[in-house]
């Protein structure tokens, strides 16, 4: 997408708090992180105290990893977005490396063969992130050509295919599900048809079933999701345990630190379960406010991508943020009985390095692409052209005559012209 030029008729608008990039994003991630790390210590004081001999073990763990995290996030922030075009190929080299060596010397735990580095790095948070941008820098690169089968659904479908297998035989069914889902989401936004995502949906359906089949955990946890439909007496134990924290914790919640089901009844309260102890400590007031801040991020992300300056930023930006909804979602879903158990984390609340820091990193790419130079004009106003877009005022179009709009769409749902949904650079010069 063509960057519009600064006029002097065109006011600049500059970032929150003067910052060079999105003060907004920084401010509803800090909140988030902030959150994580008070839920983290109160719902691990206990275990690593048993564990470690001390209280704070874990929770220093945590905060470790939320350095890197921060580290990361700046630096990546400040490095141009497009470079990951080209470093993409790397990164998920790098990542499939990994998965393979996980298969080979990775650490078991749980009946699953997840983590390298005596269980410190789950190579599939990095496949997420790898995932992410690589599908951003293929997607866009494609233009038009994406519905003809050799350059779209073939290629996409031995990408995303390559990288769930090794991820299914760890078994990890969670991240394989959020990787297909999310990757399926970058594919229609980059103009994949209704045929197309037709296609996607019923090889999905199929290769689902047939991971069922084979898999026990996945058919005793769809069992048990659909006796919980019937009868909560009837669902999995966690969910049972979860709809005992939400009760006791009412509307203002027990405390910080006075959960109850944390001390052994609720199964991984420090991970796929935090938000049950959310719900107990500070009530539905607490999870309104994870809720609202988890929904702020996702509008804010959006915004980001429907004014990025090319298709690359705005395919890499929705899918993003498409991660942080998916993976937030489901956690919350699973929660409150609304789908199966899933090993989905709570994003920057759950305990976990690897999800911690490659969800920063994730953070500073879409900082780097919210950045703008001081002087770089942006339009007050946006226009939908589908979904998403931006428009520019009459007599300020940059070369078009007064009184005419431009349109600069980064997405386009409606697909009723049968181009893509994320414009092409190529196509606006």
């Amino acid at each position: 997408m063509a960057s519009i030029s600064a006029t002097h008729d065109l006011p600049v608008r500059k970032k929150a708090a003067g910052l060079p990039f999105d003060g907004v994003l920084l401010v509803i991630v800090g909140a988030l992180l902030a959150i994580g790390l008070m839920m983290v210590y109160s719902a691990t004081f206990d275990w690593s105290y048993q564990q470690y001999g001390d209280p704070n073990t874990i929770f220093l763990l945590q905060l470790r990893s939320l350095g890197i995290g921060l580290v990361a996030m700046f630096v990546v922030a400040r490095i141009n977005y497009r470079w990951w075009r080209w470093l993409a190929l790397g990164v998920m080299v790098a990542a499939v490396a990994l998965l393979g060596w996980v298969l080979l010397k990775g650490s078991s735990a749980f009946g699953a063969q997840r983590s390298v580095f005596k269980g410190s790095v789950q190579p599939s948070e990095l496949a997420k992130f790898a995932t992410v941008v690589y599908l951003a820098a293929w997607l866009s690169s494609k233009g038009d050509k994406i519905r003809q089968w050799g350059y779209g659904i073939i290629p996409f479908g031995m990408i995303i295919g390559f990288v769930t297998a090794l991820i299914l035989l760890q078994p990890d069914l969670s991240a394989a599900a959020t990787i297909v889902i999310v990757a399926s989401i970058m594919f229609f936004m980059a103009g994949a048809d209704l045929i197309q995502m037709g296609l996607v949906g019923l090889a999905g359906s199929g290769v689902a079933w047939l991971v069922l089949q084979a898999s026990e955990t996945g058919r005793k946890r769809l069992v048990d999701y659909l006796a919980g439909m019937q009868d909560i007496m009837q669902a999995s134990w966690q969910v049972k345990q979860a709809a005992i924290a939400f009760v006791n914790g009412g509307v203002f919640g027990r405390g910080l630190g006075q959960s109850y089901q944390k001390f052994g009844f609720l199964p991984t309260p420090h991970t796929d379960s935090i938000f049950a102890i959310i719900g107990e400590e500070l009530g539905l007031v607490g999870c309104l406010v994870v809720v609202v801040l988890f929904v702020a991020l996702i509008w804010r992300g959006f915004k980001i991508a429907s004014e990025a300056k090319d298709g690359m930023g705005a395919i890499l930006a929705a899918g993003i943020v498409c991660w942080v909804a998916i993976e937030a979602l489901v956690n919350v879903a699973v929660m409150v009985g609304a789908l199966p158990v899933a090993g989905n984390t709570l994003p920057f609340i759950s305990y976990g390095g690897s999800s911690l820091v490659m969800m920063m990193t994730a953070m500073g790419v879409l900082l780097s692409i919210s950045r703008r130079s001081d002087t770089e004009a942006v339009p007050r106003k946006t226009r939908s052209a589908g979904m998403l877009g931006d428009y520019a005022p009459p007599g300020t179009t940059g070369g078009a005559p007064a009184g005419e709009t431009k349109r600069n769409a980064t997405f386009d749902f409606g697909g009723r012209d049968r181009r893509g949904r994320v414009s092409r650079l190529g196509r606006r010069q």
